[in-house]
């Protein structure tokens, strides 16, 4: 199995993984006015997009089924959350890849070999959230943009971790640059009033990644034993 490693949902949506630093596609043209919104207002409107955030903030717990499609190989991907703990594993041609953090610690396995996760991404795996989207803080924006990608505009909020597009109509994410790689979200899914990305691709370092949900589970099917 080659060596792919796709971060549990919230990172794939809101930062890139290692493997998406660089891409040589050519960036499209683009008109930048500054909103009249504020990062606060951005935000709450993509919340409630979401289905509100008093929902969001009630889930505690997931499982997300996945499939992903790269370099020619499918791989099928199952991730388990609760708060900041996680558990994914990946699967492909009979061979698996685990991650696992259990809110301190955390670390891969692959053909039997633990890899502890670097101590430097230990302080950002604990701020993690049972819905990621909920990581996306005001404070951490100074202003808002509108920009004009092929005719459409997007409510764009910029900070040292990247740049983040919601589409001025409905509110959603429509994708986040970090570097020069891009994460877009292509479509969402409903799942008890609340939505969820079912398509994304990852594109970056010439190489392109497309992950579909097939399975969106909330509270049930995780308990605390699952992380010990």
């Amino acid at each position: 199995m080659k060596k792919i490693i796709i971060p549990f949902f919230c990172a794939v949506l809101f930062s890139v993984p290692a493997a998406a630093q660089q891409t040589t596609a050519a960036p499209a043209k683009t008109e930048v006015v500054k909103s009249k919104l504020a990062p606060k207002e951005v935000i709450d409107n993509y919340f409630k997009a979401l289905g509100g955030k008093a929902k969001l903030e009630a889930v505690k717990s997931t499982v997300v089924d996945n499939t992903l499609s790269v370099q020619g190989m499918d791989i099928t991907m199952s991730t388990m959350k609760q708060g900041n703990k996680f558990k994914s594993v990946q699967t492909a041609m009979g061979q698996k890849v685990t991650q696992f953090f259990d809110g301190e610690k955390g670390y891969i396995e692959r053909a039997g070999q633990k890899t502890d996760f670097p101590a430097d991404n230990i302080a950002e795996l604990k701020k993690g959230k049972t819905v990621e989207a909920l990581a996306f803080d005001p404070a951490g924006f100074q202003s808002v943009t509108v920009e004009k990608v092929d005719g459409k505009d997007y409510n764009v909020l910029s900070s040292e971790k990247g740049k983040f597009y919601f589409d001025a109509s409905t509110g959603l994410l429509y994708k986040s640059t970090v570097g020069e790689g891009n994460v877009i979200v292509k479509d969402y899914l409903t799942v008890e009033g609340l939505k969820f990305p079912s398509e994304v691709d990852i594109e970056g370092k010439g190489q392109k990644v497309t992950i579909k949900t097939t399975k969106v589970v909330l509270n049930t099917g995780v308990s605390d034993a699952d992380f010990k």
